[in-house]
């Protein structure tokens, strides 16, 4: 997958990760721009949950929402 598919997937999805993580703010979500390993970080600093907690989350909602990176 391509860089623009990525961010075109990104934009898509951006408002979904908002409604699952609230917590989240469009500056997180401007800084995390696609990348996997940034939302972990950001939802492990925001809800201060472990890192592989984060990660399960995520998971599931990859699986739920059928996202790809």
């Amino acid at each position: 997958m391509n860089n623009d598919t990525i961010k075109g997937n990104w934009l898509q999805y951006k408002g979904k990760v908002k409604e699952q993580w609230g917590k989240l703010t469009d500056d997180d979500l401007d800084v995390v721009a696609g990348k996997r390993d940034q939302l972990v970080g950001r939802i492990q600093e925001r809800y201060g949950m472990a890192r592989d907690e984060a990660d399960k989350e995520i998971a599931s909602w990859e699986t739920d929402h059928r996202y790809t990176w």
